[in-house]
């Protein structure tokens, strides 16, 4: 049996990964490590601090001792420290964003990316942005921060959290074409914002767990 072993720095995540998980790839065993630290320490710095990219690696090098052979970065906010682990580690680390960075490249010109957390919101717009580039795409990227909805989220005000996000995503639609939810937590928000904007959405869960599938493919394949 494939083993899977998925990197989480908070908890909103982890449950509604393992149901894409089962119907995506029942046959992969699934390793959740979860520091629900981690994030709050990214928020208060504003950045990656050198500690949670220390903490971060030694759960990649863990991963990598109980035998994973994918590792799967959940958290958007700390994708630059996934990219730097990949020349050090012997197993392959899917970042849970890049597939759907890359679909919003291939599919459309103006993109317009959400987020509740500016930490999360750049380094999904670098991505993206990088993706363009090694596509030679020509894209508009829109900034649309739901400020005040992530503290809303942790507050236990998950109602206050939707609206706030909803309220950012109408403010930006008229100059996009498609939504990009920067955090995967965001997914469950999908279908309710395709509704109210009428625009395409789309969200990292499923892609994340697409690419995985095939990264366990090509290896099933190559052995």
């Amino acid at each position: 049996m494939q083993t899977v072993v998925a990197i989480y720095t908070g908890q909103g995540l982890a449950d509604p990964l393992k149901k894409v998980f089962q119907e995506l790839l029942p046959d992969v065993r699934l390793y959740n490590i979860i520091d629900d630290s981690l994030i709050g320490d990214v928020v208060r710095a504003g950045h990656i601090p050198e500690v949670v990219s220390k903490h971060l690696m030694q759960y990649y090098r863990h991963a990598e001792e109980i035998g994973a052979d994918v590792i799967l970065n959940t958290c958007s906010s700390v994708g630059d420290v996934a990219d730097e682990a990949r020349t050090a580690l012997s197993v392959p680390i899917v970042r849970i964003d890049e597939a759907m960075a890359g679909a919003a490249v291939a599919g459309y010109e103006r993109i317009a990316v959400l987020a509740t957390l500016p930490s999360t919101l750049e380094p999904t717009l670098r991505l993206i942005q990088r993706k363009a580039d090694e596509a030679g795409a020509a894209v508009q990227l829109v900034s649309g921060l739901a400020e005040g909805a992530f503290d809303a989220l942790v507050g236990g005000k998950p109602e206050e959290h939707d609206r706030l996000l909803l309220e950012t995503a109408k403010r930006v639609m008229d100059g996009a074409d498609v939504l990009v939810l920067a955090q995967g937590s965001m997914a469950r928000m999908e279908q309710a914002l395709a509704e109210a904007t009428g625009k395409p959405v789309l969200s990292s869960p499923r892609f994340g767990a697409l690419q995985v599938k095939a990264v366990l493919e090509a290896a099933k394949a190559g052995s």
